[in-house]
C-alpha cells in the first residue's frame, strides 16, 4: 500500500513539474488596472553598507543607487531574524519564528520545513485572483508537501537552500572552498578532506560541504540540473524573471514575483569574477553580478508594466562576517563593543549590523521619488502591506507581526512599528527566543552574545 501511495504520489509530480509552459496567465476577468502587481526581491546576507546610496563607500550599486534615487530608501528596515530560514519564513507569514515555527535554517537533511498550517503571502495572492512565481533559493522545506508550488507558487524555478550546501562541479568562492562533486570511479576529492570543513571563529564544530548531495536545480518539481552550474546561475534567474513578467503582464491577471537571490551568501563563481577598483575580489564583482541582475528585473518591469507595479527591494539579514574577504560590509553598525569581547555583530546576532539591511520601495506615480525613510519598519512589514495595496484579507485565526506600511510607503507618514522584537538566530541561547527589543529610539539587550 505504501509503495502504491508513493508511485502515485511520483506520477502526480511529475505532471505538476511541467506546468510552468502551461500556467494560465490568461484566466478569465481583467484585472489589470485594479490590482497592482508586486516583485518583491530578496538579497542573501547583503550587508547594510553594501548599497551606495547607504554608505558612500560603496561604489558597486549602481543600479540599485538608481532604485533608490527613483524611490524611497529606507535606513531604519530590519529582518524578522539574522538568519536565511528563520527570516524568509517571516516574509512569506508577516509572523515570528515563534509563531511560524520556524526558528532555526533547515538543513540538506532536514525533511520539514515550513509547517503547513501557516498560511504564505502567494496562497493569500493566489486566492485573490494573483498568479504567482518564484525565482532563487527557497530554504522553507524542500521534500514534498513543502516545495514551493504547494506553498501558493504556480511557478517556481531555483535551489531549495543555499549554494554551499551541497557540491558543484563549478564551485564558487568558499571561506575554505568546498571542493568539486566526487566522481562515481572514485577519482573525485573526498568528502573526509580538511578541504571541506567550514571552520568558524571561536567554534568547535565543523560544518561539512554535503558533498554527497549535488546541488539540484529545480523548475517546478522537476530537477532540470544537478549539479547546478553556479557560473551561469545569476543569468538563468534574470532570464526566468523577466519571462515570467513578460507573459504575467501579457495577461489579464495582476502577478506576484518573489526572487530570492543566491548573492551574496557566498559568490557564485570563482571563474568569471574579477576584482574591483580596491581590490575586493571576489566580493566587489559579486556585488556588481547582483546589481546588474537586479536592474535587468526592473528594465523589465519599466518596459513591461511600469506604473502598476510595485518592487520591493531588501535583504534577509546582515553580512555573514565569519567569511572574512567575503562577507559584506555592515556600514556604520560595527558593534564594538562586541566585537571586542571577541564576537561577532554581523549575520547571527541581534546586533545591529545582524539585522539592519538595505530596502527600497519603487512604484512610479505612487511611491515618491528620491525619499529617504527613517520609519522603523521590518520584512515582517511585506506580507500584510502587499495584502493591503491588493486588496485582500489577512487570514483572521492568527495573529501577524508585521503592520501595513502602505502610509509610509505613500509618503503620508514615518510612522512604524513603536516596538520591535529580534530573536536569538543562533549566536546564543535559544533558538528564536526573543532576544533584543527595540523601543522607538532605544535598544535592550537580554543576552549580548559575547
Amino acid at each position: 500500500m505504501g509503495w502504491l501511495f508513493l508511485k502515485v504520489l511520483f506520477v502526480g509530480v511529475t505532471f505538476l513539474g511541467c506546468l510552468y509552459p502551461l500556467v494560465d496567465f490568461c484566466c478569465s476577468g481583467d484585472t489589470r488596472g485594479q490590482k497592482p502587481n508586486f516583485v518583491i526581491i530578496l538579497a542573501d546576507d547583503m550587508g547594510w553598507g553594501d548599497l551606495g546610496a547607504n554608505w558612500a563607500e560603496t561604489k558597486d550599486t549602481a543600479n540599485l543607487d538608481e532604485m533608490a534615487a527613483e524611490g524611497m530608501r529606507f535606513v531604519d528596515f530590519h529582518a524578522a531574524a539574522s538568519t536565511c530560514s528563520p527570516s524568509r519564513a517571516s516574509l512569506l507569514t508577516g509572523r515570528l519564528g515563534l509563531r511560524n515555527g520556524v526558528t532555526h535554517n533547515f538543513a540538506v537533511t532536514s525533511v520539514g520545513g515550513l509547517p503547513l498550517n501557516e498560511t504564505t503571502l502567494a496562497e493569500v495572492l493566489r486566492q485573490a485572483g494573483y498568479v504567482t512565481g518564484m525565482i532563487g533559493k527557497w530554504h522553507l522545506g524542500h521534500h514534498g508537501s513543502y516545495h514551493p508550488n504547494f506553498r501558493g507558487f504556480d511557478y517556481y524555478f531555483g535551489i531549495p537552500y543555499s549554494h554551499d550546501m551541497g557540491c558543484t562541479d563549478t564551485p564558487g568562492y568558499n571561506h575554505p572552498p568546498c571542493p568539486a562533486c566526487p566522481r562515481g570511479d572514485g577519482d573525485g576529492p573526498s568528502s573526509r578532506g580538511n578541504e571541506c570543513c567550514l571552520w568558524f571563529p571561536h567554534r568547535t564544530h565543523e560544518r561539512d560541504c554535503y558533498t554527497d548531495v549535488a546541488l539540484p536545480l529545480y523548475e517546478n518539481l522537476n530537477i532540470v540540473e544537478q549539479p547546478v552550474n553556479l557560473s551561469g546561475l545569476a543569468q538563468k534567474y534574470a532570464e526566468k524573471a523577466t519571462q515570467f513578467i513578460q507573459h504575467a503582464s501579457a495577461s489579464g491577471r495582476p502577478f506576484l514575483l518573489y526572487v530570492a537571490l543566491a548573492h551574496m551568501h557566498v559568490p557564485l563563481s570563482g571563474t568569471r569574477l574579477s576584482a574591483d577598483r580596491r581590490g575586493r575580489r571576489p566580493y566587489g564583482a559579486a556585488l556588481r553580478e547582483m546589481d546588474r541582475l537586479v536592474g535587468q528585473i526592473k528594465d523589465k518591469v519599466d518596459r513591461t508594466a511600469r506604473e502598476n507595479t510595485f518592487l520591493w527591494f531588501t535583504g534577509d539579514n546582515g553580512p555573514w562576517a565569519q567569511k572574512c574577504e567575503l562577507a559584506g560590509s555592515v556600514g556604520p553598525f560595527t558593534g564594538s563593543w562586541q566585537t571586542h569581547q571577541g564576537g561577532s555583530a554581523a549575520k547571527q546576532t541581534t546586533w545591529e549590523g545582524g539585522h539592519r539591511v538595505p530596502a527600497l520601495a519603487y512604484w512610479p506615480g505612487t511611491v515618491p521619488i528620491n525619499v529617504t525613510s527613517t520609519a522603523l519598519l521590518s520584512v515582517l512589514d511585506i506580507f500584510p502591506t502587499v495584502v493591503a495595496l491588493a486588496g485582500a484579507s489577512l487570514p483572521q485565526d492568527r495573529h501577524f507581526d508585521g503592520l501595513d506600511a502602505s502610509s509610509v510607503l505613500f509618503g503620508w507618514s514615518q510612522t512604524g512599528h513603536r516596538v520591535l522584537f529580534h530573536p536569538n538566530s543562533g549566536a546564543a541561547g535559544e533558538y528564536g527566543a526573543l532576544q533584543t527589543v527595540r523601543l522607538e529610539q532605544h535598544k535592550a539587550f537580554y543576552v549580548t552574545d559575547a
